[in-house]
């Protein structure tokens, strides 16, 4: 039984699509990673998610408003007087599947700081394209299990 020769154009063609499938594959699409800048589910802030260390953190570039999330949504009255811009509300966020190196992550962990009450809670991230074509962030943050925790949506900045 002799070997397929990849010298004929289209087993050579076929040889080419595959590995480039195989590369695109193993990057994250630019959707799908959480780098770059978010408005906060209340609209208050803009924040940009970026390398900090072996992590992803969270910083504050932008001061948008001063709305609750409260229900009625009403002036903020923040546990924590420090001025927003600049704070960072997101650190130490992790692959959460980071043993296989060649698939691109798709959820991260870490933790989530409120403001609004000066508390800090476990934190799950991951991207969602499904009702926002340039990218919804959820955010479920929590105490002890995710299932007792809370969802936020982040909408992508859009890029000028």
């Amino acid at each position: 039984m002799t070997m397929p020769s990849l010298h004929r154009p289209g087993r050579a063609f076929a040889a080419v699509v595959l590995s480039v499938a195989a590369a695109a594959q193993a990057q994250p699409s630019p959707a799908a990673d959480p780098r770059g800048r978010w408005i906060t589910a209340n609209g208050n802030l803009e924040v940009e998610i970026a390398p900090c260390g072996a992590a992803l953190c969270g910083t504050v570039v932008k001061v948008l408003g001063n709305r609750s999330m409260a229900p009625g949504g009403g002036d903020m009255q923040p546990a924590d007087a420090r001025p927003a811009l600049g704070m960072t509300l997101l650190q130490d966020f992790k692959p959460v599947d980071a043993a296989d190196a060649s698939r691109p992550p798709t959820e991260w962990a870490g933790q989530i700081y409120n403001r609004e009450n000066g508390k800090t809670y476990s934190c799950n991230m991951t991207v969602s394209t499904a009702t926002h074509a340039g990218g919804e962030l959820l955010l479920r943050a929590y105490v002890g299990l995710p299932l007792f925790g809370k969802t936020q949506h982040w909408l992508r900045v859009a890029e000028n």
